[in-house]
């Protein structure tokens, strides 16, 4: 493996490290471009009492912001454990090249950091699901969905 990327990870686990006595859980990310650092995360969901503030979701709105796009290839992820499966939606909606992971969702299972479940009732029909779950206006919903396939300018994503 190349040295850059062990240089970076070490980065993403002393983040993860550091973090545990400052900020919440012991979890931390980086994203590189062209073999810089431009962007760090931490786990902030207890200091910010924010749910989706994971390391990898926060490395990303600050790559997103640092560049100005929503559009972060080129880009790679470095992230100090597995991601969970809503960071995992964020890794590939930035559309990033590589993700790089140190410990495993097995590993944070056994901390009590457990994931298992939401991949669990993501493959369970929705009305199997533990959260109740309901349509309810899909014809006067539909219409920004039409709308949005009619546009002729809009910015795709």
């Amino acid at each position: 493996m190349c040295k850059n990327h062990e240089e970076f990870m070490r980065e993403a686990i002393e983040l993860s490290i550091k973090n545990i006595d400052t900020n919440g859980g012991p979890f931390g990310a980086v994203i590189v471009k062209e073999g810089k650092i431009i962007a760090r995360g931490i786990n902030k969901v207890t200091s910010n009492n924010d749910p989706t503030a994971h390391a990898e979701v926060n490395a990303i709105r600050e790559a997103a912001a640092k560049l100005g796009t929503f559009d972060l290839k080129g880009c790679e992820i470095y992230s100090s454990c597995e991601p969970c499966p809503m960071c995992l939606g964020a890794i590939y909606w930035a559309r990033l090249d590589k993700l790089y992971y140190a410990n495993t969702k097995q590993d944070a299972k056994e901390i009590d950091f457990d994931d298992s479940f939401i991949y669990e009732e993501l493959e369970l029909p929705v009305e199997k699901r533990k959260i109740p779950t309901t349509q309810i206006l899909r014809d006067e919903a539909i219409v920004a969905f039409n709308k949005w396939k009619d546009k002729a300018d809009k910015l795709e994503y």
